[in-house]
């Protein structure tokens, strides 16, 4: 396992949203005992802690709807959910990002548009990562099986890929037990935050 140039390496933020991850928010039962059990939120905030002292660039890609979801035709499965539930929609708090990570302001660059589960999709995305010359792409977030899965795959294309196992937050933990041990490996380095930070620091 390779240590990683901090100025070549961006950390990807999926979906930091009130209505995953606040107590109240629209789908916090989907993630909530993943989240809690992993720590999701808590070792992401000590992850952007400690890239605060390094030139890495953090992301954030937010998935977020128009007033009438104009922009699903003929959703299904859980977009259709979101949909139904009127659920991460622009102007409203569930689309808000959460307060552990606004607090971090300006420094986290926000790429707006994602309106599906892959990040590149419908957004700047790939532009971002290439005008700041990453090599690097560190994911963490929700849904492990869906967003997470789906951009760390596409990332996988052009970069490295690095997941996260204790920041990101998936439906059961079955299911992120097999996503962390069995499917990411298959296209993504995977640690948890800690491993991560000795990894940054040795290139510091």
């Amino acid at each position: 396992m390779s240590s990683y140039d901090p100025a070549k390496t961006a950390i990807l933020l999926i979906g930091y949203q009130r209505d995953w991850f606040d107590s109240d928010g629209v789908f916090n039962s989907v993630i909530e005992e993943s989240s809690r059990l992993g720590g999701t939120v808590k070792n992401t905030v000590a992850l952007l802690n400690a890239a605060a002292d390094t030139e890495m660039t953090v992301i954030s890609a937010p998935i977020a709807f128009s007033e009438f979801y104009n922009e699903l035709e003929n959703p299904i499965g859980i977009l259709k959910m979101i949909k139904d539930a009127e659920a991460f929609k622009l102007g409203t708090p569930g689309a808000e990002t959460i307060d552990a990570i606004a607090k971090f302001g300006d420094w986290v660059v926000e790429v707006p548009g994602r309106i599906g589960f892959n990040a590149f999709s419908n957004t700047d995305l790939a532009k971002v990562l290439s005008e700041k010359g990453i090599e690097t792409v560190v994911v963490c977030g929700a849904v492990t099986s869906l967003c997470v899965n789906a951009t760390g795959m596409k990332a996988s294309e052009d970069y490295k890929v690095v997941v996260l196992s204790d920041c990101v937050s998936g439906r059961t933990q079955v299911e992120q037990d097999l996503f962390c041990n069995e499917l990411f490996p298959y296209f993504a380095e995977v640690m948890d935050h800690s491993s991560f930070i000795q990894k940054v620091s040795v290139q510091v």
